[in-house]
């Protein structure tokens, strides 16, 4: 088994600093007096990534005040700016909702650096069990989403109980809104299932094993996302997976496209190998099923493609 390195973050000296320069502002901020949280007042969430802020958005409509912290679709999401706007967010916050499984972890670091009350701390992987080693990749797993979702709903109804019929309801909307997906997934599967397939790096892992692809070079996609660097060998034998036609597709992550990534598209090019993007941001504009069925839909027409070329 192929573990993550625990220091997956990436985080450069900048993004580093601007770690420690949030948590000093939200010390800072955590001795001024705000209003009490009023019942008719939208509930503040703070999502550390947007696709749990939509989420957040969709279970608790009108009734909440999502504040997603990572949400540019062209940075690279290990990478992050800090911003009094959002400190004051974290500081207020009634839920907060993140990833966990070492993908954030700036923000236990910041969680500490203030008080939060009655603050209610939702982690995915800890909703799925997950930890520090595994994929962190979580969204892309099928189970997650339905789990998040029910753990939101449980904190929204016990935040604000007036309104609890409210978000059962969107829970039972947005439950259902996942079965084309999961019909996407089951279909792929049945006609892909045991498909050679690679990637740059492992962010479509969990939906990769759900429609049960065989997916290869995993020592160079954990290199990848590990910012560290992949061995010769392991480059080999990526080049000769593409070179060769091995592998149907190659899937890379459209936000951390460096170098050796760049590399190796441009040898699926040459030799007619599909490439498919994901994206580990939400795209402005969509929702998480528009977002997952399209990147699903993507995949399908890589495979097709690969089939008749």
């Amino acid at each position: 088994m192929i573990t993550l390195n625990p220091a997956r973050a990436r985080l450069t000296q900048r993004s580093a600093r601007a770690v420690v320069r949030l948590a000093a502002t939200l010390t800072a901020a955590f001795g001024f007096a705000h209003a009490a949280f009023a019942a008719d007042a939208a509930i503040p969430v703070v999502a550390a990534e947007n696709f749990y802020g939509d989420v957040v958005k969709q279970i608790g409509g009108s009734h909440v005040d999502v504040t997603s912290i990572m949400s540019n679709p062209d940075q690279d999401p290990h990478l992050f700016e800090a911003s009094p706007k959002t400190a004051r967010a974290l500081q207020h916050a009634r839920v907060v909702v993140y990833n966990g499984a070492d993908y954030d972890p700036w923000m236990a670091k910041l969680l500490g650096a203030t008080q939060g009350g009655q603050r209610v701390t939702i982690v995915a992987a800890d909703l799925v069990g997950k930890k520090a080693g595994d994929n962190p990749h979580l969204w892309y797993d099928p189970h997650t989403m339905p789990a998040v979702a029910r753990a939101v709903n449980a904190a929204l109804a016990a935040a604000d109980p007036a309104n609890k019929s409210v978000y059962d309801a969107n829970l039972a909307t947005f439950l259902g809104s996942l079965k084309p997906i999961d019909d996407k997934v089951a279909a792929l599967r049945a006609r892909y299932q045991g498909q050679p397939v690679t990637a740059t790096e492992p962010v479509f892992g969990y939906m990769s094993d759900a429609i049960g692809l065989d997916m290869r070079n995993m020592p160079f996609q954990m290199a990848t996302m590990n910012d560290t660097e992949a061995s010769a060998s392991d480059i080999a034998a990526f080049e000769r997976d593409l070179r060769e036609r091995r592998v149907r597709v190659l899937i890379y992550n459209s936000q951390a496209t460096e170098a050796l990534t760049r590399r190796m598209l441009a040898l699926a090019k040459q030799s007619k190998v599909p490439s498919m993007s994901v994206t580990e941001t939400e795209p402005p504009g969509a929702t998480y099923q528009q977002w997952m069925l399209k990147q699903l839909d993507a995949l399908d027409a890589a495979l097709g493609a690969s089939a008749h070329s």
